[in-house]
């Protein structure tokens, strides 16, 4: 199974792509989707689109996991985040590609068993789990990366219980 993580974002959209088969991860790709802060809002979101739709086009997924938005700050960046997760969304759906959305807590959990680990904590078990010599870079892509992790386990264990695996 092929999974794409991402990490929604205005300036960087994270992006994780492993392979999971047989209880093994095999990562094959990790990056981030930039948008410079002068570009305008519709180009910004072109880009997001533009990317998005070629990471999918180049690995053919069986499954994307994406982060469910949480705000307690910017209205502003949570407006803007909210328009680049829509686009992303579109992105995925037109290419008939199943989508999971995880909150944070479950991606904790899944990842590090522990719903309040730090993003050290999770780094370091993505790192593990993938047996990558580095912690991945930036931030955003190892954040997408435990978002595919998470996905995974959360499929085995849908499988397991003879569910379908689509939230």
């Amino acid at each position: 199974m092929i999974i794409i993580g991402i990490d929604p974002g205005y300036a960087i959209v994270g992006i994780g792509v492993v392979e999971y088969v047989g209880n093994k991860f095999r990562t094959l790709e990790y990056n981030a989707i930039t948008t410079p802060a002068g570009m305008p809002t519709v180009e910004r979101l072109k880009k997001i689109y533009t990317e998005m739709t070629m990471y999918i086009d180049k690995y053919k997924p069986d499954a994307v996991a994406i982060e469910e938005l949480f705000f307690n700050s910017n209205q502003k960046t949570a407006i803007n985040v909210a328009q680049a997760r829509g686009v992303l969304l579109v992105a995925v759906a037109n290419k008939n590609v199943p989508i999971s959305e995880y909150t944070p807590l479950q991606v904790k959990q899944s990842v590090t068993g522990y719903g309040r680990a730090d993003k050290k904590q999770i780094q370091s078990m993505v790192k593990m789990i993938l047996g990558l010599n580095v912690i991945p870079k930036p931030d955003d892509a190892a954040d997408a990366l435990a978002l595919a992790i998470c996905h995974a386990h959360s499929n085995k264990m849908n499988n397991m219980l003879g569910m379908n695996g689509v939230r």
